[in-house]
């Protein structure tokens, strides 16, 4: 599989990456950064996983799409705790992090 074809999944997971670990990062400024607890781990962990889908896909590999499909899952799992937070970091993050699951989700079908 070519790595150009999805092209626009890799963007994404590039970009949600970087949203996980501004949000991560800006979590820890907060004056109850306990409450945030759970918000950061998913942050931290979504970060990893979207740098992980986005290198299998650029090296063309047969284990994209099954990476994809848990790394939509994570996505998901993340922009619902993001979303339960007021924050500005955490609602770019939210919305971010939804836009990646769908492009993953159709990435791994695609595949």
């Amino acid at each position: 599989m070519s790595h150009q074809k999805f092209q626009e999944c890799m963007d994404a997971c590039v970009a949600c990456a970087a949203a996980c670990n501004y949000c991560a990062a800006s979590c820890l400024s907060e004056d109850d950064v306990k409450m945030m607890t759970k918000c950061i781990r998913l942050d931290l962990e979504c970060a990893a996983i979207c740098r992980s889908a986005a290198e299998l896909m650029s090296l063309g590999s047969e284990y994209s799409a099954q990476l994809c499909r848990l790394c939509a899952d994570i996505c998901r799992a993340c922009a619902e705790e993001c979303s339960r937070h007021e924050m500005e970091h955490c609602q770019v993050c939210a919305e971010v992090c939804g836009r990646c699951a769908e492009l993953c989700e159709k990435m791994a079908t695609a595949a």
